[in-house]
């Protein structure tokens, strides 16, 4: 896995954002990336985990800044089969004990109907994305179509390392003024599941 340094992230879901969408606009798109992602949510944990592009992904929240942007990390990309030893990053993430496995590695599909649907701890939701990426002053900015379940949202993104540059982007496209939700908060929100962010 290549490193990836930890970011500050801030973003936005809503049914639509006109005026700011029109800001971001005005700067060159750098990127537009489609995808289908299965993102694992656990009851007792509040981490990223996700399967994409055939890779087990988690990313962990370190801390919310007093601007109440998020810092995140990535701790994990394993590919499939999955051996025992990532397993045990993949449940603590989850916040779960690890149970009793009888294989060292397992298939994507072994992974999905022993350990996951199984366990009443966890819930699948398939997320659509649909990403359109800008560089404004050396921060990425995101403006996507995405879909929980078949639920259509959008979402404005904007992160980088450096949180004052975060900051000044919010600022300049007048995006203050929306709750800082990332997926899982929005995803739990959707399934009604109670999300508590640690600072």
């Amino acid at each position: 896995m290549n490193k990836i340094g930890p970011r500050w992230e801030w973003r936005a879901f809503g049914s639509q954002f006109p005026d700011e969408e029109a800001q971001i606009r005005q700067y060159d798109i750098t990127s537009t990336r489609e995808s289908t992602e299965l993102y694992i949510i656990s009851i007792h944990s509040n981490d990223n985990t996700k399967i994409r592009d055939e890779l087990m992904d988690i990313k962990t929240p370190l801390r919310i800044s007093q601007d109440g942007l998020e810092k995140w990390t990535v701790v994990m990309k394993a590919g499939f089969p999955i051996h025992i030893n990532e397993l045990a990053l993949v449940y603590k993430a989850w916040g779960i004990p690890i149970p009793y496995l009888d294989k060292d590695e397992y298939s994507y599909q072994e992974y999905l109907n022993k350990l996951i649907i199984e366990n009443t701890d966890l819930r699948t939701v398939e997320v659509n994305k649909t990403r359109h990426g800008y560089l404004i002053n050396e921060v990425i900015v995101e403006i996507a179509d995405v879909s929980f379940n078949s639920t259509p949202l959008r979402t404005i993104a904007v992160e980088h390392a450096d949180p004052d540059k975060v900051i000044d982007i919010i600022n300049r496209l007048g995006l203050r003024k929306y709750e800082n939700t990332n997926y899982i908060k929005a995803i739990k929100r959707l399934l009604n599941i109670p999300y508590d962010m640690r600072s």
